[in-house]
């Protein structure tokens, strides 16, 4: 090993970038009861590095965050101001097959929304549930003969 190869050890610049988190969309159920809960929860998330948008809205208890975050760090953001906090749980109704299955309805949804759980989906297996549902009264596409 040589001089120059000795003395270049100290004067290579190392550069340690992290790779970039991927731009998502983070739904939070937080109960909020007055404008100040819902200033403290919105002013508490848009503070984080890395957030583009926060909307909330406090009449379904839901906070939608976008940006390159992580969903569990949000969490753990919304949590720290003293709220009851959990990941969105619901789905619109108009996505699921089964929407009064029994663990799937829920009186504490907000209107058009339905909790997400296996029971709800269609299994893919079953190739004769969509020849079923295609002539019901339910589905305003259905054909015209009938």
């Amino acid at each position: 090993m040589g001089a120059l190869d000795y003395l270049s050890n100290f004067c290579t610049v190392t550069s340690t970038r992290k790779k970039r988190k991927p731009m998502q969309t983070v739904e939070i159920k937080v109960k909020m009861d007055c404008d100040g809960c819902e200033r403290r929860v919105k002013s508490s998330v848009s503070s984080m590095k890395g957030v583009r948008s926060v909307q909330v809205n406090r009449k379904q208890s839901h906070v939608i965050v976008t940006g390159y975050v992580e969903p569990n760090k949000v969490l753990k953001r919304v949590k720290s101001t003293g709220k009851r906090a959990e990941f969105w749980p619901y789905i619109p109704y108009n996505l699921v097959a089964y929407p009064y299955v029994s663990q799937a309805y829920d009186k504490k949804a907000p209107a058009g929304y339905v909790k997400n759980v296996v029971q709800a989906l269609p299994s893919p297996n079953n190739p004769d549930e969509r020849l079923t549902s295609l002539f019901s009264d339910d589905n305003p596409n259905a054909c015209s003969i009938m």
